[in-house]
Formats: C-alpha cells, sequence, structure tokens
C-alpha cells in the first residue's frame, strides 16, 4: 500500500490516508493523515468507516450536491 502512495505521490496527487495512531511512515508519505485509534483487526474497519462518511459528507457538500437526495438513488422496495 505504502508503494501505491509513493506512486500517486510521484505523479502530483494528493493523498488522503486513513491509519491508526502512531503510524509514522503512513503520514510522512501521505499528503493529509486521519488517524483512528489502534485496536484489534476485527474492529478497525468500524473505526475507519465514521471519519470516511464524515469525510464523503463534507466533500459533497463543498461540491454543492444534496446530501438528503443523492443522484440515481433508486427505491430497493415498492411501497403498494
Amino acid at each position: 500500500m505504502l508503494s501505491n502512495i509513493e506512486q500517486v505521490s510521484a505523479r502530483g496527487g494528493q493523498v488522503i490516508a486513513i491509519g491508526t495512531e502512531g503510524d509514522t511512515t503512513l503520514a510522512s508519505k501521505a499528503a493529509h493523515t486521519i488517524f483512528v485509534p489502534a485496536t484489534t483487526p476485527l474492529l478497525t474497519p468500524v473505526l475507519t468507516t465514521i471519519p470516511l462518511q464524515i469525510f464523503a459528507y463534507h466533500v459533497a457538500l463543498r461540491r454543492g450536491c444534496d446530501v438528503d437526495q443523492p443522484r440515481n438513488l433508486a427505491k430497493s422496495v415498492t411501497v403498494e
């Protein structure tokens, strides 16, 4: 994963990474880093989901998207 970050950075891309607290290697290679507390590997996806959802929310607001009615959202249940 670190080599992928290096390749994106070498091509001029802005890398926003999410990692566990104390990961200095990741912080040195990414332009911006969001840290979550270190925990068991099974709980890490749960901890990383929340900051990513908040990040996606703010990106959508900045782009001017309607976060309450996303485009191309189809109902999965038909109500009669």
